[in-house]
Parts: C-alpha cells; structure tokens; sequence
C-alpha cells in the first residue's frame, strides 16, 4: 500500500498480484456478512410523506389521535352509472350494501349510505379503524373490492375510494417495486457496458461491483434509519438505488478509461492501475464529493421525503465510491488486460482518443468560441421558455399515472357530490370556543358545511366540507381563510385534514426551496473553487449546469403538459431535480477541468482543453447517456413524481453532456483563455 504524501491528492494503493486478491476477498465476504445480516430500514407511509412534522394539519391529527377523536377513517363505496339516474333496484342495492358492509366497519362503528341530490349516485361509508398496520388496511380494502365484485344490478358501477383505499393503491405502486426497479437497472447498465467496451466479459466487472454496491447501500440506509433521525419509503428507496448504480457506474468508467489509457504506457498492470487512481481518484473524490454534501444539505429540509433521499442517496453515495475506488481497481487488476479483448491496449500504442470525433469537435468549438457559446445561449433559453406556464402541486388524485379505483372513485364523488364530502376539513377546537367557532367558519366563502363530529378532555372537533376541488387553489385559499378566521377567536384551534396537509406540505416544499437552493450552489462552488483555485471557472461551471436545470426544467414541462398529460409537477421535483442536476452535472464539468487544468500546465489553454476535450469526451458521453437512461428506468414505477424526477434528471444529463459539457463549457474556456484559471498560478503563465 502506498500513500502519496505531497499536495496532490491520491487516494491508498490496495494493489499488487497478492493485494489485489485479499481485497477482492474480503469485499466479498463482507459484503456477503452485511447482505445475510436481514437489516430492515425504519419505514415511512408514502401518503404522508411530504407532510413536515411540526405542520399546523400534522399537530391537529396527532391531537385529534392522543384524544381518541379521529379512532375512525372511512373507506368510501360510491356507486353510479356513469352519469344515468340510479334505478329503485340499484337504491335497494344500497340499503343492502349498507347492512352487508357493516362486517368491515372498526368494532362499535355503523355503515352509513348517503344518496347524491341529482339522483344519479349513492356511497356508503364504512369506518376503519385509523390504528390498522398498512397490511390490515390493504385486506379490509381488498375485501371490500372482492364483496363488490359481484351481486349488484347489471350496469351499476361500484369503487371503493377514500383515505384508506389512496393508501392501498400508493402502496401497489411500490410492491414488488425494488425487484423490479433493479433488474431493469442492471440491464440498462449491462447493456450499455457492453455497447461501451465491446468486450464479452469487461462489462461484468464494473456491474458486479456496481449491483453489490447497490445492495450494501441499501443495508446499510437500513443501519443509517437505526442510529440517524430519518426512514425509509418507497421513492427514497427506489432514488437511492438509481443514484448509487448512475453515479457508481460513472465512476468506473473515469477509471476504466484512465486504467486502460496507462496500459498503453505501461507494461505492468499494476503501475498503470497506480497511475490511473492518483489521476481519476482526486476528480472522483470532488464530484463524490459535492453530491454527497449537497444530498447532505437535504437534511434541512422541512419535508420528509426529500429528508429520507438526502440521509439514504448520501450513504448510498459513499458506498460507491469506496467500491469503485477500492473494490473495483483490485477487480479489474485480478483479471489482467485479457479483460479487454477483443481491443487489449498495448504498451507504445498511440491514443485513439487524440485524433477522434472529440477531438475534432475540440478544434471547431476552439476555433470559433464566441459563434458557440452565443448558439448554445439561444439554445438553453428556447428551451426554457415554457417555464412561463409552470404549474407546481399535484392533488391526490393526480399521483398516479396510471388510474386506480381510489382515483376515479373520487372522480364520481366530485362529479355528484360537494368537492370536500369524502375527505371533510376538520377544526380541533376547546370546547369553550365550539359556538363561536363554528358560526365564524360556516360564514367563510368555500364552506359548504361545518357539523360537530367529536369531544373530548375540553377539545372538540368540528368536519367541514368545502365546496372547492380537493388540494386546488381555491381549497388553499378556503384553509387559509378558515385559520385566520378561527384563531382570531382562539390561538389554539388547529385546522388539519386532506387540503390542509395540502397545504402544509405546498408552503414547505416553498421553504425548502428558498433555503436549500442557494446551500447547494454554494456547496459545489467551494467544491470548485478548492478543486480549480479558479474563482472564474468556479463562477462559470456552476453557471452553465444551473443554465442545465432551467432548460431541463422547461423542455419536460412542454412534455409533461402538451405529450405526458401531467397537469402540474409534483411539490418536491423542482428542488430534487435542482440537486441532482446540479450534483450530478457539475462532475461532468470537473471531469473535464481537471484533465484540461493538467494539460495547462504544458500548453495554451485552448489547447489544453481541445486535448482535455479529445480525451474524456467519449468516456464521459458514455457515462451521460448510462446516468440519464438509469434516471429514465424510475419511469417504470406508475407514480407521478418518480417520472418527471427521471425525465427532468435524464434530459438533463443529456443537455450537460452532449450541449453544455462539449461545447459550451470548451467555447468559454478557450474564449477567456488564461483568464479562466484566474486568480490561481495558471493565469499567470503564458
């Protein structure tokens, strides 16, 4: 093991023909001992997911459960017939359903059935208990769907919606999800390797390493939820994994082509692998690095989900890069350069890299960089233009893209009764104040109803229905309205229910982003300014990846709205989507830098970085069209929020590296020549 001890940094040499196998060996085992340990992760409820902690709505039902006052949630059985009046059999359908279902119904609790004023539907409502463990939900809400399954008229449609069923359907989303989320990883992965190396069995080492990696993570986010303030659910899981298998693969690839850049120079294995780790090993570190702080700053975040992918994908992080600078390099020196055949590099071999496609799309961008760096402006301002309709917060309706029963069940009750009758508002008030609350919220614009549903220690509860669409605009404004309006006669009323979690969770997401943004640019900036000693290359690169996410940004909301159908992104894509871009584009970047930082100091700066260009462009286009395509396989996953997550990250990676990376970021350096290293040593030499 050797230890370079200068100023530059290297990272520990666990490489030699004994070396190299006791590594190998030990990963395995411990990776084995860490696999077999049946760690479980801390889990959370995906419905509830966005919803910060000390929310006004998430203090009222806690309230509400320490007084025994919301014991009970109900699971809603609407019955129509797509818009035709309801028939005497189908009425009497509902009068047995009500006296049916009432084996369903929580211990001491009666079904109920209210008929919609046009005629045209009727739903019963069965209370469940609210303390059933996800499991007992989901088979009191698939035995309702199988009871309904049969026996009712001919023609007469019924679906069970409600909170409980939302929470069975989003859980179906993620059943098997995690199986099937990394087998379609790993052979997108395996396949673009292959396409990659053209090589029969080089692939399989970085994807063997890679896919343990993957599933040590995943063990040890399961030790990180037992020690650390944070948990588990299904989008959290499903991220982590894409970013630990995307950023894991990058990472071998710099290496790969570094290790198989010194086998030319280099007759022994072993030193080219040496070489190859004290040059990739620093960039690799600082672009680790950055999004592991930035994933870090997620911590403060006020929503949990984005807490959870920060905690989880910065563990996750960490353990790719230890595989990919430990495990790996002893891996690929096990095997020897047969490894690469068909194509073995050679010791005197010239490059092919410096006289390839790169290279000559060096020499153009070079040549002409102000005619450049003005079409690619144009470019990434087109593509941020339909940014102007942003619509941000999706309703739980919206969630899913497929349909589930919950939603269009919820449909059919929004089309015959009042928007807010399934999933009612409620106030949690003292007792004192009951009367005086109550008359002053009934007289708020957007309150169709206020009825007493609970009492208890000197608090009651009041159930309002609003008349606006759930989590709509205008159901915000009717929330908002009501708090005000209740806490003038009393501070301590707490308004919760489904449009005030809503909201809660739409103003936080407004928070996060006010305080998260600005901590991740400054991240990578450091990030940059220690890694280049360059204020203006800092300044410029982390410039050019945010002009990345604004036309990423604007380029999916066309899709989204005008080819996808999506009627508003989710509350926490533009903040997630921001820091993946940005942690994630700005390694492309250093990548690049770095290597034409290390050519500077032999030659011009345009040089440098046409030849900087020429040697990492292939490989670093590799790894973008590798990382974007891991970020698109979340689609395969029928949530909303997931999708636009993948899309918006993969086009993105896209944009950086075939646009941002290769053009715009070389036109400027050789436009600002010397400049650009300005204030470090480099800006000074001619």
């Amino acid at each position: 093991m050797e230890i370079f001890t200068g100023r530059k940094l290297r990272v520990p040499h666990l490489i030699g023909r004994r070396t190299s196998w006791l590594v190998v060996v030990v990963a395995i085992l411990f990776s084995g001992v860490l696999l077999g340990s049946g760690i479980e992760a801390e889990t959370t409820d995906n419905a509830a997911a966005n919803l910060p902690t000390d929310a006004e709505s998430a203090q009222a039902t806690r309230l509400q459960e320490r007084l025994g006052t919301s014991e009970f949630t109900p699971a809603i059985v609407v019955l129509d017939r797509d818009g035709a009046s309801l028939t005497a059999q189908d009425r009497t359908a509902v009068d047995r359903l009500t006296g049916s279902l009432a084996e369903y119904s929580a211990k001491g609790q009666r079904t109920f059935s209210v008929p919609a004023e046009d005629g045209k539907a009727a739903f019963v409502g069965i209370p469940i208990s609210a303390d059933l463990s996800e499991d007992d939900r989901d088979q009191v809400v698939g035995d309702l769907r199988d009871a309904l399954a049969t026996g009712l008229p001919d023609g007469l449609r019924a679906q069970v919606t409600g909170g409980p069923a939302f929470g069975t359907d989003l859980g179906a989303v993620f059943e098997g999800a995690d199986v099937r989320l990394l087998v379609v990883t790993a052979s997108v992965v395996a396949l673009l390797l292959l396409l990659t190396y053209r090589s029969p069995w080089l692939w399989l080492v970085p994807l063997a390493v890679v896919g343990v990696a993957d599933q040590v993570a995943a063990q040890l986010v399961g030790v990180g939820t037992k020690i650390f303030d944070f948990s588990t659910d299904g989008a959290s899981v499903g991220i982590t994994s894409v970013l630990v298998f995307g950023a894991g693969t990058n990472y071998a690839l710099l290496l790969i082509a570094r290790y198989r850049e010194e086998l030319r120079r280099t007759d022994d294995r072993y030193d080219a692998m040496r070489h190859a780790l004290d040059r990739a090993a620093p960039a690799i570190l600082a672009s680790s690095g950055t999004v592991v702080l930035a994933l870090l700053c997620l911590g403060l975040a006020d929503n949990p989900t984005s807490r959870n992918i920060g905690f989880g994908g910065a563990i996750g992080i960490v353990t790719a890069v230890v595989y990919a600078l430990v495990v790996l390099p002893a891996a690929m020196t096990v095997f020897g350069r047969a490894l690469f055949w068909p194509f073995v590099p050679r010791g005197g071999q010239d490059d092919p890299a410096r006289t390839g496609v790169w290279a000559r799309v060096g020499t153009a961008v070079t040549a002409r960089p102000v005619a450049v760096v003005m079409a690619c402006v144009v470019v990434l301002a087109v593509l941020a233009l339909p940014l102007l309709g942003l619509k941000v917060g999706l309703s739980q309706t919206e969630q899913f893209r497929a349909t589930p029963e919950s939603v269009t069940g919820q449909e059919v009750l929004a089309e015959h009764y009042p928007a807010g009758s399934s999933q009612p508002t409620t106030v949690v008030v003292p007792t004192r104040e009951v009367d005086e609350v109550t008359a002053a919220v009934g007289r708020v614009d957007g309150v169709q109803s206020v009825e007493a549903s609970g009492r208890a220690e000197g608090t009651s509860v009041l159930s309002v229905v609003l008349t606006a669409d759930p989590a709509s605009e205008r159901a915000f404004e009717t929330v908002r309205e009501i708090r005000d309006r209740a806490q003038e006669i009393d501070g301590a009323v707490l308004v919760g229910g489904p449009d005030a979690e809503a909201l809660d969770a739409s103003d936080a997401a407004d928070r996060d982003q006010r305080l998260i943004v600005p901590l991740i640019l400054l991240v990578v900036l450091v990030v940059l300014l220690v890694l280049l000693r360059s204020v203006v290359a800092a300044v410029l690169l982390v410039l050019t990846v945010v002009a990345t996410y604004v036309g990423s940004l604007g380029a999916s909301w066309f899709a989204f709205s005008h080819w996808f159908g999506f009627p508003a992104l989710d509350l926490s894509v533009p903040l997630l989507s921001f820091l993946f871009l940005v942690a994630l584009g700005v390694d492309y970047n250093i990548f690049l830098t770095t290597r034409a930082k290390e050519e500077a100091a032999r030659t011009d700066t345009a040089e440098a970085i046409r030849v900087a260009l020429s040697v990492t462009g292939g490989v670093i286009t590799s790894a973008g069209i590798l990382l974007a395509a891991v970020f698109t396989v979340l689609g395969v996953l029928p949530l909303i929020v997931l999708t636009q997550i993948g899309v918006i990250v993969g086009f993105g990676v896209l944009l950086d590296t075939l646009l941002v990376r290769s053009v715009l970021v070389p036109a400027l350096v050789a436009l600002l020549g010397r400049r650009f290293w300005w204030p470090g040593p480099l800006s000074r030499r001619d």
